[in-house]
């Protein structure tokens, strides 16, 4: 079984909830720089408050912060890793692959979750988060298209890309998954 997992796919693709679901099954750590972000802004650090006025205005918070958090996390021992939102260029991936290398944890499987931009547009104004309005999710869909695609190409030329139909329900979701990693 696979256990060095990526889930890539646009805001409100469901990549944190399957994560989450599987991270669960699994014990595997599931990082999801969102959530590491917004715990930082729960947390009300300097960071924090940085990382909200960011997202406040739709843009990505700066890669040397978010690699900082994951590198944090991939230390920590565990038996298996699942990022989800990271990384989201070209850049990053080469940062995380040199990190990968240093810590013998290499990316085994990336997963992409593919659903319209319609579908992503009604479930995200559904989530009804503070940062969640149809012009900052048209915003943050218009940078995920330009910085984010290229990684599909990416992984597809390296053999480890698997696509996902994830405007399904969460069950057929995660038994894709789950069958694409044995």
């Amino acid at each position: 079984m696979k256990k060095h997992l990526l889930f890539l796919g646009p805001p409100g693709a469901g990549k944190g909830t399957q994560a989450k679901l599987l991270s669960e099954v699994t014990s595997f750590l599931h990082l999801s720089t969102g959530e590491l972000l917004r715990k930082e802004i729960d947390l009300g650090t300097d960071l924090g408050k940085q990382v909200k006025d960011i997202m406040n205005k739709g843009e990505l918070v700066s890669d040397q912060l978010v690699l900082e958090i994951v590198k944090k996390n991939l230390k920590r021992n565990n038996k298996g890793w699942i990022l989800d939102g990271y990384p989201r260029n070209l850049t990053q991936v080469k940062s995380l692959n040199d990190i990968l290398e240093k810590l013998n944890q290499p990316l085994e499987i990336v997963f992409y979750l593919e659903i319209p931009d319609e579908v992503l547009i009604k479930r995200l104004l559904l989530r009804g988060r503070k940062d969640d309005n149809e012009e900052t999710i048209k915003t943050r869909l218009k940078i995920y298209k330009e910085t984010t695609e290229p990684l599909i190409e990416y992984y597809k030329k390296l053999s480890q890309l698997e696509y996902i139909n994830a405007n399904r329900d969460l069950k057929s979701i995660s038994a894709d998954i789950k069958q694409k990693m044995a």
